[in-house]
């Protein structure tokens, strides 16, 4: 048997019927369910809940190292207490375990894969989930773990109510904590707002090109808020972010991640000028956007991807397109194969019409229960709605001044017409 043990991971004083889960795989745990073997190399997330009802949900990120040496094992335990997953720091417990991984490997542990096997259905199932993983954390470190959930390698940690400072306010019901004893973790996100998206100084004509093109703000936090050693890396860690946050909304149904991932999609899906200056990058996000999307159906309620109008993502890919009309690059044909797919699937999955990605037909709901199908034919190509509103632009204490100085004039003229009509007034009085 020991020649036979490979890399696992226990999730150890499970309650009965509570709800566990590894990467894109959840499941009730049975009496003896004691954790996953088979690990394959790389990152994985393992999660839980004491009930599968329950909306809040506790997960950690960990690390399985390639290689060829001794068996990996990463001990997880439930506390009952404040129904959280921790890790086991007890080296003699893990030792402990490790030593008699034997007596419950056959029946304790379950094999990882990433679907439920259909009867009949074959292996090849299993490997197609497998590659959706790999996809979907493709950009996902260890660095950037360590920057958004803290500094505790193999156990990063995060819940449902986790969130990032920038959404405390915006999600109704969302607290830093719990209680006293058990504090929720704060989310170190990349510090996206959308409404200031300029240099510090910048005015007038500066402002509203940045407000327009944000790839002076990408760039800007790419290179002083992204952690990883090399500039590449730093570029890809936003693709990365994206990813966490998406895979975390998947799991754990946390509202604060898919703030973020909508944060980051409209900051990318409306640059310009950063298409040929990280044309990969764009590259890798149509790439990442096709296989997010396809798991959209899992997110009960999340996302109404078949909404009229599309959501707030519509505008975004249509902008989007608009910006790659105007792109002149060696990607650029890789670029528009990947979005003409990315619309093929929207098309045929959620309805939206191919080429403006506009839903131009759908069931409606009416008060009676009847339900009528509409047509939606004149939506104006140049609606300017959510981030493509008229922008207002802060002036400059030079124009401030000129303006001042222009109505300063308007009220005296004003006043000297006032003082004229109250002279006349006296004049025919008197």
């Amino acid at each position: 048997m020991a020649s036979s043990i490979n890399n696992c991971v226990l999730l150890l004083d499970l309650p009965e019927k509570a709800l566990a889960g590894i990467d894109l795989l959840s499941f009730t745990a049975s009496p003896r369910f004691r954790g996953v073997k088979n690990l394959p190399c790389g990152l994985h997330f393992v999660f839980a809940a004491s009930d599968s009802a329950l909306s809040v949900r506790h997960g950690a990120w960990f690390y399985v190292s390639p290689g060829t040496g001794s068996p990996q094992v990463f001990v997880k335990r439930w506390d009952a207490q404040t129904e959280d997953m921790v890790a086991e720091t007890s080296q003699t417990e893990v030792l402990r375990w490790k030593a008699n991984l034997g007596s419950i490997w056959k029946d304790g542990l379950t094999p990882y894969r990433q679907t439920v096997q259909e009867a009949g259905s074959a292996e090849a199932d299993y490997q197609e989930e497998s590659q959706d993983w790999d996809e979907l954390t493709s950009r996902i470190t260890q660095t950037l773990l360590s920057r958004i959930c803290g500094l505790n390698p193999d156990h990063w940690s995060l819940t449902s109510a986790s969130s990032g400072l920038m959404d405390l306010d915006t999600i109704p019901g969302l607290q830093m904590s719990n209680s006293m004893q058990h504090p929720e973790k704060e989310l170190r996100f990349l510090p996206i707002d959308l409404r200031r998206t300029w240099r510090v100084g910048a005015t007038g004509r500066e402002r509203t090109d940045a407000a327009q093109d944000r790839s002076w703000y990408l760039g800007d936090l790419i290179e002083n808020h992204s952690q990883a050693g090399d500039k590449r890396g730093r570029e890809f860690e936003v693709l990365g972010e994206l990813q966490f946050a998406f895979l975390m909304v998947l799991t754990l149904n946390n509202s604060s991640c898919l703030e973020q991932w909508k944060r980051i999609l409209s900051l990318l899906l409306t640059c310009q000028t950063a298409i040929k200056e990280r044309s990969q990058l764009f590259l890798e996000l149509l790439r990442t956007l096709r296989v997010q999307l396809s798991h959209c159906v899992d997110l009960d309620g999340f996302f109404d991807m078949a909404e009229v109008g599309g959501g707030f993502l519509r505008p975004l890919l249509r902008r989007f397109r608009k910006n790659l009309d105007d792109f002149d690059g060696k990607c650029k044909s890789d670029m528009m194969d990947e979005l003409d797919e990315l619309e093929d699937y929207l098309q045929k999955q959620f309805g939206w019409e191919r080429g403006d990605l506009f839903v131009r037909r759908g069931m409606l709901d009416l008060e009676d229960g009847e339900r009528v199908e509409m047509d939606v034919n004149d939506a104006s190509e140049d609606e300017e709605a959510g981030d493509y509103a008229p922008t207002v632009v802060d002036l400059t204490p030079a124009q401030l001044k000129e303006l001042n100085r222009a109505d300063t004039g308007s009220e005296k003229d004003a006043a000297d017409s006032e003082d004229e009509a109250e002279l006349d007034d006296m004049d025919q009085r008197y």
